[in-house]
């Protein structure tokens, strides 16, 4: 073992130590002397330049990009670029080729003679085994093919990968040679821009315009090569390449500016299918489940409005994802059926809103009988630390510590033997959460309470509505000029405690009036429809009371007793939103948008009141 390390260390330092010098040797004879030229702008230099470098600066081009396969962590890209940026595209093509069969074909002796690898390869071998692992029947040469399109993994450590599996060495390099070139090509057109761009042949906009197109080139190359090879036939199912797609582009997204752990013990010798129930407090709370849920490809149940624009509407199809309406009667517990029953698990966030303080939210559609009639497992998760990183009522995400746990595994014999509130129950308990209750990031930003008298719309202290304002981290009212300060860990300093203690006083308010609770305000309405025209906008006035809610303008009239209106979702400050005989209703209050938080707190309310939180109702209703 020893001996095996002090191998891979020589290997590295020489390989680096050559790198260094035949960098040195190409800055020195080849980049500086351009970049001195196009200072003095002589074109005429700049060209006798290449053209005198000749085979000594492509043996230096060749050695370079065999080296940075074998080391690794030495990117390929500014060799390509540079390369394109000193030769004919024809020649800088080749050369780069040449070396990287010739580092590939170093790598394939290196570890088949001698088991030789780098620490960095182990890892990223680890990431080739998550990303082969999305498709059923592994073919190595053709994922040597999808990675060396993504630009994720370096070229030598897909080589370190290939060259540790049983394929043959005339498949690997032929796989190898084909399977750079679209990179190479972009990389060279690159740098022949940027040499044109020195030379005053080309503007920098038109340069600019280039880069942009060769790497939507390379995009589009990849996802033809996931769409109709790599995962052909799984249209529409979560093995599709757009479920592919949306998933990485979102890790990598997410990964760079989110300190997330991840608590799947219980999942262990779990087999798909089965059903995850999650609660839902932040807007990244689909990314939590799929780092939980990697060794799965679940699809999602999803705001049906997300999938109303035609192009949403076609990749949601395409990857999977299960369409629902919230709060309405649609033919979502189909879909959710079909899709077990093709093997893949289903994700559901039964809370349907985003937490408004930072608590649990009433689930108003749990639909404990159609999880027993199903048959397969229930997974219940809990994500935790997440509702200050990106909380409703803020705009801005705050980087902070979010933990997703699975709590519990009841199996399909569990659900049969449980009671329907037996069931309710336990997912009830699964997602109790209190995200003030244990605060462990803190939170140094000076603007933590930007957007919060958004939701807190009422002041705690004297009851007057829509008297908050904020200042820095700084809640108060203009009303009795009351400050509450929060603190590091999202606290207040004073007697008040916590958000959802803030909150919890906004509802004992808007219970003393709740008997003779009458709401009106004028709106503007977007309606959004599953036939065409599939948009409508339309002016009218909306009220609520105990009994019921009531829309009417001139062209439309209708109204919903509130006990047939189980939830009203909203975003704050902007709109709040219902479904009325299929079709989705976006009501813009045209003054103090702000009320929208109290119109969805007053039918949560009146529901509490009836004693009926939608979970006696039948499996059809609920979806």
């Amino acid at each position: 073992m020893m001996k095996k390390k002090w191998t891979e260390k020589a290997v590295i330092l020489l390989s680096l130590i050559g790198a260094v010098l035949l960098f040195a040797f190409f800055l020195k004879d080849i980049m500086i002397p351009i970049f001195s030229l196009q200072l003095h702008n002589d074109v005429e230099g700049a060209k006798e330049l290449l053209l005198a470098k000749g085979l000594l600066g492509g043996a230096a081009v060749s050695l370079i990009e065999a080296l940075q396969m074998i080391v690794v962590f030495i990117p390929a890209e500014f060799i390509q670029v540079s390369s394109g940026l000193s030769y004919p595209f024809y020649i800088a093509m080749f050369l780069c080729d040449l070396g990287v069969c010739l580092g590939a074909s170093i790598i394939f002796l290196l570890v088949r003679t001698f088991r030789f690898d780098t620490g960095k390869s182990r890892k990223a071998a680890v990431q080739i085994e998550q990303m082969s692992a999305e498709k059923k029947e592994r073919n190595v040469w053709m994922l040597m093919y999808l990675l060396f399109i993504t630009p994720v993994i370096p070229f030598g450590a897909i080589c370190y990968y290939a060259s540790s599996t049983n394929i043959r060495y005339r498949r690997y390099i032929l796989t190898v040679a084909t399977g750079v070139i679209p990179s190479i090509i972009t990389s060279n057109l690159i740098g022949a821009s940027a040499r044109a761009f020195i030379t005053n042949a080309l503007p920098l906009w038109v340069l600019v315009l280039i880069i942009i197109l060769m790497m939507a080139l390379l995009f589009v190359l990849l996802w033809l090569f996931l769409d109709k090879v790599y995962f052909k036939g799984h249209d529409g199912t979560p093995d599709s390449a757009t479920y592919f797609l949306v998933m990485k582009i979102s890790s990598l997204w997410r990964k760079r500016c989110q300190r997330l752990r991840v608590d799947g013990e219980k999942l262990s010798g779990l087999n798909a299918p089965f059903v995850l129930l999650c609660n839902h407090v932040s807007f990244y709370d689909f990314y939590y489940v799929q780092e939980l849920l990697k060794a799965y490809k679940p699809a999602y149940v999803i705001n049906h409005h997300i999938c109303s624009a035609p192009i949403l509407r076609h990749l949601a199809k395409k990857a999977g994802m299960i369409s629902k309406k919230m709060f309405y009667t649609d033919a979502a517990a189909v879909k959710i059926l079909r899709t077990l029953r093709a093997g893949y698990p289903v994700v559901v966030f039964p809370e349907a809103r985003l937490s408004l303080d930072g608590c649990s939210s009433p689930i108003v559609e749990c639909a404990a009988a159609l999880y027993q009639r199903i048959g397969v497992p229930l997974v219940l998760a809990n994500i935790s630390g997440a509702y200050f990183t990106y909380p409703k009522w803020r705009g801005k995400f705050f980087k902070g510590d979010v933990r997703i746990s699975v709590k519990r595994v009841l199996s399909s014999q569990d659900l049969k033997q449980m009671s329907t509130q037996e069931i309710e129950e336990t997912i009830d308990q699964a997602f109790t959460y209190n995200e003030s209750a244990n605060p462990v990031t803190l939170y140094r930003q000076k603007d933590k309470a930007k957007g919060l008298h958004h939701a807190l719309y009422r002041c705690a202290d004297c009851g007057e509505l829509y008297t908050t304002q904020v200042r820095g981290s700084d809640l108060y009212c203009t009303n009795c000029g009351k400050v509450h300060h929060l603190n590091e860990k999202y606290l207040f300093t004073d007697e008040m405690g916590s958000i959802s203690a803030y909150y919890d006083r906004i509802i004992e308010w808007e219970k003393k009036d709740l008997d003779r609770i009458e709401l009106k305000t004028e709106v503007a309405v977007k309606i959004y429809a599953d036939s065409k025209p599939r948009v409508r906008k339309d002016k009218g006035v909306c009220r609520l009371n105990k009994e019921a809610f009531t829309y009417c303008s001139d062209r439309i009239k209708f109204t919903v007793p509130t006990e047939k209106l189980p939830a009203l979702a909203f975003s704050c400050n902007r709109e709040f939103e219902l479904y009325y005989n299929g079709d989705q209703y976006y009501f813009y209050p045209l003054h103090n948008r702000r009320q929208v938080a109290r119109w969805s707190l007053i039918i949560d309310l009146l529901r509490e009141e009836r004693g009926n939180h939608g979970k006696e109702k039948s499996v059809d209703q609920h979806f």
